[in-house]
């Protein structure tokens, strides 16, 4: 089988489409695919990229680690090549500071897209903006030897890409609590149990699991697959009464469609 050509391969990120599956790669692993400005805009390009056939985008990471976080460049006075420093950044106003973490928040947020289901295959550490990255991912599929660790708050920082909101809604307020404040690792077996992995396999194992389960994905009907995904991400922020009614507006527009009478 030969592999698709990629449509982006550029700052430690490569896409790979195959009809309906799409392949995010980090691919910068003597450097344990650690993260970077450049690197977020490269994944929100990704993003942008994917061509209206993808039903499903896997994450996966070069390597014997996920992401070890966030470069430690980052924390020198002179942070990256014409990226503001966090000294920069924290001079540049509260505007500044906005719209520049917004942007780097891109890069994990489509991932989240209800067109799309995205898997996560995480093997070794995955630390920081690396456990935030598999947490923008509906699924996670990671090995036995997976670390999960939550650091930001250690440093001082706060977990700020996108991770806090699918954290507390996967294990609850305490156990997330916990989690961020102690920056303890979370290990495979906990990880499962807890709800962060729909499972856990050998190392040598995540690509097989990984295929089985997007095939599983890809059984159901897309636009069913669609409709049921906006169900579950709605239920937050609804009453049971209002659930009950997105649910039967839902179900009629998928019978309406069944029947032949959509728009």
């Amino acid at each position: 089988m030969t592999t698709p050509a990629p449509l982006l391969d550029k700052d430690g990120v490569r896409l790979t489409v195959d009809d309906a599956i799409a392949t995010v790669s980090l691919t910068n692993p003597d450097k344990r695919n650690a993260q970077s400005p450049a690197l977020w805009r490269a994944l929100a390009e990704a993003g942008r990229s994917l061509p209206g056939s993808v039903r499903v985008v896997v994450v996966r990471a070069e390597g014997k680690s996920f992401s070890a976080g966030l470069d430690r460049q980052a924390f020198t006075p002179e942070g990256f090549d014409g990226e503001p420093s966090f000294i920069e950044m924290a001079r540049g106003g509260e505007e500044f500071l906005d719209s520049t973490i917004a942007e780097y928040q891109s890069a994990f947020t489509w991932l989240r897209r209800g067109d799309i289901l995205s898997v996560a295959a995480v093997q070794g550490h995955a630390i920081g903006a690396g456990f935030q990255l598999a947490l923008s991912c509906d699924l996670r599929v990671v090995a036995d030897d997976v670390q999960f660790s939550m650091r930001e708050t250690s440093l001082g920082l706060v977990p700020d890409l996108t991770g806090t909101h699918p954290l507390v809604s996967l294990v609850g307020y305490a156990r997330a609590v916990e989690i961020c404040v102690t920056g303890r690792y979370v290990r495979a077996e906990e990880a499962v149990a807890c709800g962060l992995a729909n499972v856990a396999v050998p190392a040598d194992q995540v690509d097989a699991a990984t295929q089985d389960l997007v095939a599983a994905l890809l059984a159901a009907p897309r636009d069913a697959v669609i409709e049921t995904k906006a169900l579950l991400q709605g239920v937050g922020g609804r009453t049971l009464d209002e659930q009950r009614a997105a649910e039967r507006a839902a179900q009629g527009r998928r019978l309406r469609d069944l029947a032949g009478l959509g728009d």
